[in-house]
């Protein structure tokens, strides 16, 4: 039985300016300008300050009347600007035909510079690879399933698919029929490509590939084969096992190691490297000096740009407000849509400053907790510091406070650091102080560096260096923290 019914409900909803904020917020300063950019393309009421604005951004009411003119500041005189712009341009007569002459436009005299833009070709990986099979002497068929089978090889140089599931993909999808055999033996064709070690399955023959080719003496006859027959012993640095086995010296085994380490485990990663792609810049959101002892901070000049409301399309709206009982059906769509651009024009605008507000209030929150760090540039000063410290500084929420630290860099007199950098957890000495886990960190990474490589620390060795030190600090927890550092575990950083 259908029946109607009333039913209250809490919901909360964030405004469309609420969520502008928070995607503007998330965003580091490179991203900012590209925003920005779009912003202004997409809506012509926005446009960039002048620098002798004494308002870079402006505020107008939300009605239709703007009689205030110090709320939006003035880029050109209010004559010019009216004599630029009405609302005529935005209402269209389907009956009128487009003159020619606007389709077009030569606005360029023979006194100007023609600046030609550079760009480079760059041939990618693949194209290097079917460059080369071009020079082999095969069938049409083999040229097919070649290609094919380059097809399947990465940007490390690695065929990572199976043969047996190549010869599926060729019957149902080029309808050729195959097998392994045959195709192992264009492999090899296509193994015997540059750079060395392209197409190969397994890192161990990547590079047995590699040295094959190398001149043949007794060095790299070692360690082909250790490459071959003991590569697992080779992976886990058992040298003693290898010296048994192969009833060799110890300086045989350090001259073949030596000549393994020179190949390439990723030999399509080289070429990767060379084919010109742009390297990431970074952009720091933040610029902090130290003078006297006293702390400076400001935001990137990028991250502070100058926009106001156009006051041209203001004035339209306010002229066509004072007379809207002779507006038509046209003119009156054309004043809701400028009033749209002014309102999101306006939220944009607000959220930029709020932006910088909570940006600035997040860092100075930051630099209070970390000064002596911030003074000194010291490692050892980094206090212990979560999110939720900084919230409680702040008065902000922890997820705005994850929001600004993400993805934003710092510039200090001691180097560029990501905020994420400043934010560790802690724990109590025998004193009794609290100290960041970075500090136990950096002084775990220093034994390690000065340790043997021939006899390296292990964990427990490391737990029990630090506990003389004073951290009460548990094996797990070593590893875990070097691990954290990316240094391998003891035995594979034996050295002979």
């Amino acid at each position: 039985m259908l029946k109607q019914s009333l039913q209250q409900k809490l919901l909360q909803k964030l405004s469309p300016q609420q969520i502008q904020l928070i995607k503007l917020l998330e965003i580091p300063t490179i991203q900012l300008e590209q925003r920005i950019k779009k912003e202004m393309e997409e809506n012509p009421v926005l446009e960039e300050g002048s620098e002798d604005s004494d308002e870079p951004l402006s505020e107008y009411d939300d009605d239709s009347n703007f009689d205030d003119d110090d709320d939006v500041p003035e880029k050109e005189t209010n004559d010019d600007k009216q004599d630029e712009f009405s609302l005529e341009d935005y209402i269209a007569d389907e009956d009128d035909d487009v003159p020619s002459y606007k389709l077009s436009a030569n606005n360029y005299s023979k006194d100007d510079k023609k600046a030609e833009i550079p760009f480079s070709v760059n041939v990618t990986f693949q194209e290097h690879l079917e460059s080369q099979l071009g020079l082999k002497v095969m069938s049409d068929r083999q040229m097919i399933l070649a290609t094919y089978i380059l097809g399947n090889v990465d940007d490390d140089g690695y065929l990572r698919r199976e043969i047996d599931a190549i010869a599926d993909d060729l019957a149902f999808a080029q309808n050729i029929t195959t097998d392994e055999k045959e195709l192992l033996a264009i492999l090899e064709i296509i193994q015997g490509l540059d750079p060395a070690g392209v197409g190969a399955r397994t890192l161990q023959e990547c590079l047995l590939l590699q040295i094959k080719r190398k001149n043949k003496n007794k060095i790299t006859k070692c360690a082909y084969h250790i490459l071959q027959d003991y590569f697992d012993e080779f992976t886990k640095k058992h040298y003693d096992k290898i010296i048994s086995r192969l009833s060799i010296l110890e300086s045989d085994l350090k001259d073949a190691i030596d000549e393994i380490l020179k190949l390439n485990p990723k030999p399509g990663g080289s070429f990767a490297d060379s084919s010109g792609k742009s390297a990431e810049h970074i952009i720091p959101d933040f610029i902090l000096d130290v003078a006297d002892g006293t702390i400076q901070l400001q935001l990137n000049s990028r991250n502070a740009p100058e926009l106001r409301v156009n006051r041209s399309y203001a004035d339209l709206l306010e002229n066509y407000s004072t007379n809207k009982k002779n507006q038509t059906r046209q003119q009156k769509e054309a004043v809701t849509f400028v009033k749209q651009k002014l309102d999101s024009a306006k939220w944009f605008i607000d959220a930029i400053k709020q932006r910088q507000n909570t940006l600035l209030l997040t860092m100075n929150a930051i630099i209070e907790f970390q000064r002596e760090y911030f003074i000194e540039g010291d490692d050892t000063q980094l206090r212990p510091m979560i999110l939720k410290d900084i919230a409680e500084k702040t008065g902000l929420d922890i997820s705005t406070i994850s929001r600004v630290a993400n993805s934003k860099y710092i510039q200090t007199h001691f180097g560029i650091f990501a905020l994420k950098y400043f934010f560790s957890e802690g724990m109590q000495t025998d004193s009794g102080e609290e100290v960041s886990t970075r500090e136990i960190k950096k002084i775990l990474k220093d034994c390690i560096d000065v340790e043997s490589k021939r006899r390296p620390l292990t964990d427990e060795k490391l737990a029990k260096i630090l506990q003389t030190k004073g951290y009460q600090i548990a094996r797990r927890t070593v590893a875990k923290y070097r691990e954290q550092l990316n240094i391998p575990v003891a035995r594979l950083r034996k050295e002979l």
